[in-house]
């Protein structure tokens, strides 16, 4: 893929090669394997002939879709279920006790409680390959427990998870063990890190404090540092993984970390304004793929990054609890404290729809994986044709068509209040 001109200076470091990296070799596999599945528990499937269709997971059914599911929790009592977003079914799942986060890598759900992480197979995931996606469903599972509560942080590509505790100590699972349905024996890495450690193009991204800065750097899989990125970024929080490269949220705007032929680079893009800090975006939302990212700017705004553009702008929304976008020409989504949807033209920070209330009764910001609120509260998620708002004190999800002014497609009557949510399947 040709890449864009970048209108900044960059500093440029070239880490050695490494030896031939996890993630290849699962590429190869994804490849050359063959067959069917279905999506349900079955005994193990024999090995795949060398004649087998190329994308065969072993265990799964490929789908000519995206096989989208919503996991959903309710922190209060635990109770936890999966809602097929292709079949309208609801599957029940064991409780999660005690669940205060959800986070989602595409496919794994991570409810993260006071002592540990659990974490639940959703069986739906897709496989981009640049020029081709397969999508993917198969059984709904449990897989374990990892180490660490509140204040961990998972992060995953297709070879690695990665868990960042509240002590910065960092673990790294393969994930194809996850895959299997187990919880692999972790690798340790030395030292601590400030932030998440994100796994990206075979390697990881972290922050080091050195000398009273923050300064990103670049890892192996066994936690030896190959780069030193000179670009430092105060009170690093929030990041996200897009085409362009990974963007990591930072006190006066945000590093863009990219790389290319083996060489990582990082680039400032720098709010336009001064920003007060309870105005900075310190979690970033968006439909995965895209290269536009929302933030909630404060309690009346949101802020918009266009990775491509290297360009930020603030939308004043007012009263706000969540914010997303599809991106790509696509109106800003905001969910207004008095319960409506509103969509918004990102350029002209003009209203342009407005739904009825989705949401039952007071609300509260809750965004997902903040750790500041134990209850959940309400959120966005979208997929390509699709947002989805999650109405805890109602019980039920609304499914938005935001491609026509903010039609209300279904609404889903749950049976728990889901004050936690995430989409997986994208």
């Amino acid at each position: 893929m040709r890449r864009s001109p970048r209108p900044t200076v960059r500093r440029r470091f070239s880490p050695p090669k490494p030896a031939v990296p996890a993630v290849l070799v699962l590429a190869a596999l994804l490849v050359t394997s063959c067959a069917g599945g279905e999506d349900k528990e079955s005994a193990p499937a024999a090995n795949p002939s060398s004649s087998a269709p190329h994308g065969y997971v072993e265990g799964a059914k490929e789908a000519a879709e995206q096989q989208s599911r919503l996991l959903l929790s309710d922190p209060g009592t635990g109770d936890t279920r999966v809602l097929d977003l292709i079949t309208g079914k609801e599957h029940k799942v064991p409780r999660v006790a005690g669940g205060a986060e959800l986070t989602t890598d595409g496919r794994f759900g991570y409810f993260h409680t006071s002592r540990s992480t659990q974490v639940l197979d959703s069986g739906s995931w897709m496989v981009d390959h640049g020029d081709h996606v397969h999508y993917y469903r198969a059984a709904i599972r449990e897989v374990g427990k990892l180490p660490g509560g509140t204040g961990s942080q998972v992060r995953s590509d297709i070879a690695v998870t990665a868990l960042t505790g509240e002590d910065g100590r960092v673990r790294l699972y393969r994930r194809a063990g996850l895959e299997d349905g187990k919880i692999p024996s972790p690798r340790t890495l030395p030292g601590t890190y400030a932030g998440a450690v994100v796994p990206y193009e075979e390697h990881l991204l972290a922050f080091s404090e050195e000398d009273g800065k923050t300064k990103p750097v670049v890892l192996d899989r066994k936690g030896k540092r190959v780069a030193s990125l000179d670009e430092k970024c105060e009170e690093p929080r929030g990041d996200a993984v897009t085409r362009r490269g990974v963007v990591l949220g930072c006190a006066d705007g945000a590093l863009l970390v990219d790389e290319s032929d083996g060489t990582f680079t990082a680039e400032r893009i720098p709010y336009d304004e001064d920003v007060p800090e309870k105005e900075r975006a310190t979690e970033f939302r968006h439909r995965s793929g895209s290269d536009t990212l929302t933030a909630l700017a404060g309690d009346s705004a949101v802020r918009v990054l266009d990775v491509t553009k290297r360009e930020w702008t603030r939308v004043d929304t007012g009263p706000v609890v969540a914010a997303n976008t599809a991106g790509e020409g696509s109106p800003l989504l905001a969910l207004r404290d008095d319960g409506t949807l509103r969509g918004y033209d990102i350029g002209t920070g003009k209203e342009v729809a407005k739904t009825k209330p989705l949401l039952t009764g007071g609300q509260k910001k809750g965004a997902v994986g903040d750790g500041e609120d134990g209850d959940g509260g309400p959120v966005i998620e979208v997929d390509r044709s699709r947002a989805y708002v999650n109405d805890p004190a109602g019980k039920r999800v609304h499914e938005i068509d935001y491609n026509d002014d903010l039609r209300i497609a279904r609404s889903f009557d749950v049976g728990i209040a889901p004050g936690l949510m995430v989409e997986t399947g994208r």
